[in-house]
Parts: structure tokens; sequence; C-alpha cells
């Protein structure tokens, strides 16, 4: 357990600005021998990337895991602001706790902040104390919660490591969740000292699970083991996870300008010459009490419920142009909003009279910053995903103006941060490139970026948002730079460049239906794995020399009752037209699992992934396989 004493503690502190506040918390811990002098910088560079505001008046400065070399003894500082400072716009913090980890040891005064959070009262007292050891009581005592689950009081376990991609982020724990849903048994997942429910995608993520990392399943129930096998073969496969690596290093000449450059992240490779546009969503204002406690539940269930709508169709969207692996994160986002312990959590807040957007709204900020303060960069990352859904809900509780007004000619975007369904509402033709002030390579934001072609740096901080509406500016996607203001012969070398790598991309495109050859003449055949007619001509137009898979669930989902044999005829037709006599492998239907259709009316299973599912389907369904 942390300590803290009367000396990590400043009462009474005046700040003239958020950077102040962090550089007077910082010096805190450098006075008490937790740190060096250099781990306040990056304490302030974290900040560039990452909101570290908790919540209710509390902010959490930390520095950035490269830098842990720096810290010398595990500690916290805190720095007391009565009169508050500016975090963001919107955001007073009264109560700055800086904290330098070597490991997991500030944990618990974590735990008791989230406490703290769900209590104004409590803020207040810990803001206006004059008593130092106030302070200490509460952030150092104990929490009223249980240890962690532990395999003894289940009966049955599992030891599995998360091997592939980069742990277990939003897409393998929505995989997860999902199956763990599946069945009755009661399924925890402890990982170190934490336990969480395997059914809740926030309580999975909370874990912090990173590449590598050793987790014990337990279940208990009729179908415990059952389930506990069929979570040991998902995570075996991989969860159906692919990488979230940064923007890949392109061989590309670095640009070479002369004026002065402000440095962030590489998030997507290009270049853009645009006029800056700043991108801002319109306020969501809402009142915090509500007398109807029931009425207010029925109005979230629906917000939700339509949330869930807008994203299946964001889903649809985004898997046509850009594929299912890109769409994936649509699903776990619509995971959230089916998550148990979130939406019951909302609803438990909204007594005594507070209303729908306000309990939504704290629960949606506890939850995100728990996740931003997860070491591993692509866990911490996902926070972005939680706020992105949240504000999803809220807009629709409070009936708040989607739209954001793009101007009729390209620009180069300027924001704060970007949610993945801001960007990727993004059209290419008039969005030319964009910087964020915080985010990080691997978010969402960038992934999505990056197939859509459009340049991008985030993490720049925040001086880019005092730019001046208008200027042309360069962007260099490939080094993670923006040139605020380029002379004119820096603007004729970037469009050198723009036109040198528009030419490279030509010569490929214009070679994409030659043969795939290794570099000792081997001959590799590349083809496509589709789920519609329409992705057919794509894999064609993409050079690919056939379909490798048809997945023939599409005909199948979404709809009330089995197609007909003139309806797969047709669809059929029009691949093999768009192919024009190159392969279509043809995968019979997939039904079962997690593909499930009503009109089958098929049984419930303790284990619908091994069960009646795909070819023993089919082959009890012969109405369905012959026609």
């Amino acid at each position: 357990m942390i300590r803290l004493s009367p000396d990590e503690i400043r009462l009474d502190a005046v700040v003239s600005s958020k950077a102040d506040a962090i550089r007077q918390v910082g010096r805190l811990l450098v006075d008490t021998g937790h740190i060096q002098a250099g781990y306040v910088d990056s304490m302030a560079g974290r900040e560039q990337q990452a909101n570290t505001y908790l919540g209710n008046g509390i902010a959490i400065p930390h520095g950035m895991p490269k830098d842990r070399g720096m810290i010398l003894e595990t500690g916290i500082a805190v720095l007391q602001v009565p009169n508050g400072v500016s975090w963001n716009e919107g955001e007073t913090v009264r109560l700055v706790v800086g904290i330098a980890a070597k490991s997991d040891e500030h944990l618990q005064i974590l735990t008791n902040l989230t406490h703290v959070l769900d209590d104004p009262a409590a803020v207040e007292k810990l803001a206006r104390t004059d008593d130092p050891q106030v302070i200490i009581r509460r952030l150092t005592q104990a929490a009223g919660s249980g240890p962690a689950a532990t395999a003894e009081e289940f009966d049955h376990s599992v030891n599995l490591v998360i091997e592939e991609g980069t742990g277990l982020h939003a897409r393998p724990a929505t995989t997860f969740a999902e199956i763990a849903k599946g069945f009755e048994a009661e399924i925890q997942v402890r990982y170190g000292d934490q336990s969480g429910n395997a059914k809740s995608l926030m309580s999975l993520l909370k874990l912090g699970v990173p590449s590598g990392g050793q987790i014990t399943v337990m279940a208990k129930g009729h179908d415990a083991a059952t389930a506990l096998e069929a979570l040991q073969e998902a995570v075996e496969e991989g969860l159906e996870d692919e990488d979230e690596a940064e923007a890949p290093q392109l061989e590309v000449p670095a640009l070479e300008l002369e004026s002065e450059a402000v440095n962030g992240v590489a998030a997507s490779p290009g270049i853009a010459i645009a006029p800056l546009w700043f991108y801002a969503r319109s306020q969501i204002t809402y009142a915090d009490t509500a007398e109807d406690a029931e009425a207010e539940a029925s109005r979230l269930e629906a917000a939700i419920a339509q949330a869930k709508d807008d994203l299946s169709e964001v889903y649809r969207t985004v898997k046509a142009r850009s594929g299912k692996g890109k769409a994936a994160i649509f699903q776990a986002h619509r995971e959230f909003l089916d998550d148990p312990e979130l939406v019951a959590d909302a609803i438990a807040r909204l007594r005594p009279n507070r209303s729908a957007p306000w309990a939504w709204e704290q629960v949606i900020e506890n939850r995100a910053s728990s996740l931003e303060q997860l070491d591993d960069p692509v866990l911490s990352g996902r926070a972005a995903d939680v706020q992105d859904v949240g504000q999803r809900v809220l807009r629709r509780l409070v009936e708040a103006d989607e739209g954001f007004q793009f101007p009729d000619h390209p620009v180069l975007l300027i924001a704060e941060d970007l949610a993945p369904s801001d960007t990727a509402s993004f059209d290419p033709d008039r969005i030319a490139g964009f910087c964020t002030a915080r985010g990080g390579g691997t978010s969402h934001t960038a992934i999505i970026a990056r197939s859509l072609n459009i340049p991008a740096v985030v993490g720049a901080g925040s001086s880019v948002m005092n730019l001046e509406a208008g200027q042309t500016v360069v962007l260099d996607g490939d080094g993670g730079r923006i040139f605020p203001q380029p002379s004119d012969a820096d603007l004729e070398t970037a469009r050198q460049a723009q036109e040198q790598r528009q030419a490279q991309q030509d010569i490929e495109h214009q070679t994409r239906f030659q043969p795939a050859l290794t570099r000792d003449g081997y001959r590799v055949e590349v083809v496509a794995n589709i789920g519609g007619p329409a992705e057919a001509a794509q894999a064609v137009e993409a050079g690919g020399e056939g379909v490798g898979l048809l997945r023939t669930e599409f005909l199948f989902l979404n709809r009330d009752q089995p197609p007909s044999e003139e309806e797969q005829y047709a669809a059929l037709t029009q691949m093999t037209q768009a192919l024009n006599g190159l392969p279509l492998i043809v995968r019979t239907l997939d039904i079962g699992g997690d593909k499930s259709v009503p009109y089958l009316d098929m049984a419930p299973e303790e284990n619908p992934f091994l069960g009646v599912r795909g070819v023993r389907l089919c082959l009890e369904r012969t109405d369905l396989f012959e026609t």
C-alpha cells in the first residue's frame, strides 16, 4: 500500500494554468524524492496525448511509460487548489494528484479516488480542508470492496495466455464477452490481483491484460465446464483479433522543409496541403436533476437502443468501404452498450432525483478515466472509444444536433481529439488531412484514417489549437509533423513530394494485376475473403485473383425468412460476372453460435460454438442446404 505524508501535500495552492499545476505537483514529487526532475516534462507530455482529468474536480497527471526509468520511488503528491484551475474546456480542477508509479502500487489510490468522484460533498471537503490528514485518510484508506475472486470459489478454472495482437483490447474483449454471454454460468476473469465479469466488456478492458498476459478464467454453474472449453478454444484461436499497429513506416524520402514544425505522432501516412479548419461538435447541455426516476430510466434505455441502431448502420457503412477488420470497432462499440454492469450502474445513479443524461455521463467518465490510467498505450487508448459511445447515447438523450458543416473545398482539420465515429464520417475528397492535440498512433481514429487514406498527425499538443483558421499549412503524416507557416519554397517542395508519391501509387495501381512473386521467384496466389456481391467487384479492382471464401451468411442474416433459390442464384450470378472467369469458392451456410437467425427456431445449446452450426446444421436442414 502506498504511503502519503503531509510533506507530499500542498494546501491552498495558487496556480496560473494547467501547465503550472502539473509543474507544481511534479516539483512536489521531485522534492520528496520520488522522481528525477526530467519526469515533470514527461507528465506534461502525457497530458498532450491523453486528458488526465478524472472527473468532479480531480485530475491525476502522470508521466509516460517510456520515462518510468526516471521514477526513483513510487509515490503520489497532492496539490489542493481551492479556487480551481481550468484543465480543459468545461473542466475545473481543485485537487491535482500527481502519480509516479513503477508498477501497480498506486491502484488503491485510484480506487479511492473513484469512490470520491461519486461523492460531491467529499470532493468539496478535500478541496477546502486545512488539515492534510483529512486528505491522507481519504486517499489511503482501504476500499470497501472485497478481494479479487479466486479459483477456489468456482467449480472450474483454466489458465490462458493472451498471445495474439496487442492484448485484451476492444475487439478481442468483445469476442470474449459475446462468447461468455452464451452461457448461464457465472464467469470471472482474473489478471494479477484484479478480477472482472467475463460478460462485461468494460470489466475485461479495465483488467488491462497486455499481449502475453496470463489470465485465469473461472466459472460455476451447470454449463461452467462447457463455457471454459469454448472460451479456451476462442483464446487459442486468437479471439478474431488483428494487429492494431501504429502507422506503417513506408520507405519514402523525409520531407525536408525550412519552416518550423510542430511535432506529434505519425498516425496515417501522406502529405496534405490545405487551409486549416477547426472541428468541434456543439456543446451538450442538460438538467442534472429530474423528478421521475422510472421515466428517466425509460429515456436512457430508449436512447441506448437508438444508439445501437446507429452503430449497426455505421458498421455496415465502414465494412462496405474499408472491410470487416476496420469496421469491427463499431461492433465493439455496440457491445459496450450491451454491457450489463454499465447500464445497471447508470440506472442506479438515477436516484435520488438525478437525470438520465447526468447519470450516463458520470458512468462514462468514470469508466473512461479508469482505462486511461492503464500503462499499455493500446488499452489506455480505448478510453476514447468509451467516450465516443457515451457521447452517442448522450446526444440521443438530449436530441442534440449531430451535424458538423464541412466546407465545400478540401481542408485540413484541427481538433482537440477525434472519436472513431467522427473519423468514419469523413469524406476524403473534402478532408485533405487532420491533426489533433491529443491521441496516439494506435487509436481507432488513426486506424480508420489509414483505411480512408487521409494523412493524419495526432498528439501534437495544445499549441495547434491556437493556429489561425484559414491559413494554409503542410501536414507530414509520415514524419508526424505539421508546418503551420510554410514558405513559398516549402509549399513547392511539399507539392513535389505529393506528386512523387502519387506517381508511385499510380505505378502500383497499374501493376496490381501482375502475378505476386517472392524475391526468389515463388508464385503466391492472392484471393479475397468476401461477404457480399459488392465485395467481389472490389476484390477484382484491388488486384485480387479470385475469391477464396464467400461467406454465404449475408443472404440469411437480418431478415425474417430464408432467401429463395432465385435470390441466391441472382447474388451468385452477380459475383461470378464481376469476377469474369476468376475462381469463386463458396462456403455453405455457417449459421449458429454468434450468428443466429430467428426464423430457423434453433434450440438453445450449452455450447453453440461447437454445437449444431455450419455443415452440421446443413445436414440437419437439408431444405436449406439444397435450396
